[in-house]
């Protein structure tokens, strides 16, 4: 059985073979994914240009395996103007930046509207990432892929972390997603990393299907 590493959380015995078979999945389940998600990618990317104007897609640096940077695909979801809206609205409501202190996320954001808002809580502004995944830069499942500004966040387990590809979906996505505080989002992250096995990929991905249909049956 292999073991595990408690200064790094690097599994031993997981590199070479294990390693190799993830990133075969990943490509076989990203591509199979993409085909079938293509029509409603399509869908998506008009409804944007219509409803929001500007740019599909919102293109945001994060930092991947061994600390490497790369661009991060999601569907546009914010005004335009968006950096400018968050700043004014954390100047006046108190509560509301205390609250992106503590999780960098807002129940209620300002800059996101109600077509954005579907699309966020019904996560299909995640699907370009699918691209990345072929890519190579993410996995279907790992660690939530973040900006280098959140690393200092990981405290010791920021090694733990940038040893292995960001995800798709993991542990935070299936284990109360937006109601999870930072810490234990981090807390998460690095017991997968330090428990990862192809038997617990499978296990999130099962576990994140029924998360996916309440969030759409809700929204």
């Amino acid at each position: 059985m292999a073991g595990t590493s408690r200064e790094t959380g690097v599994e031993f015995g997981w590199r070479g073979r294990g390693e190799w078979t993830k990133r075969g999945i990943d490509l076989i389940l990203a591509s199979l994914a993409l085909v079938l998600a293509a029509p409603l990618m399509l869908l998506i990317s008009v409804a944007i240009r219509v409803v929001m104007g500007g740019p599909v897609f919102f293109v945001q640096e994060r930092v991947g395996l061994h600390g490497r940077h790369f661009k991060c695909l999601k569907f546009r979801t914010m005004a335009t103007n968006g950096d400018y809206i968050l700043q004014e609205h954390l100047r006046v409501d108190t509560a509301a930046a205390s609250e992106w202190n503590r999780t960098r996320k807002l129940a209620r954001d300002p800059r996101v509207g109600p077509l954005g808002r579907f699309l966020r809580k019904t996560s299909l502004d995640e699907l370009p990432q699918i691209i990345n995944i072929l890519r190579g830069e993410m996995s279907c499942v790992g660690p939530r892929p973040i900006q280098q500004a959140e690393l200092t966040y990981y405290g010791p387990h920021q090694k733990t972390y940038l040893s292995v590809v960001p995800g798709l979906t993991g542990l935070w996505q299936c284990s109360g997603r937006s109601s999870l505080s930072y810490e234990q989002r981090v807390e998460l992250d690095a017991y997968y990393v330090q428990n990862r096995s192809l038997l617990l990929d499978f296990s999130i991905i099962l576990r994140t299907i029924p998360t996916l249909l309440k969030f759409h049956q809700s929204a």
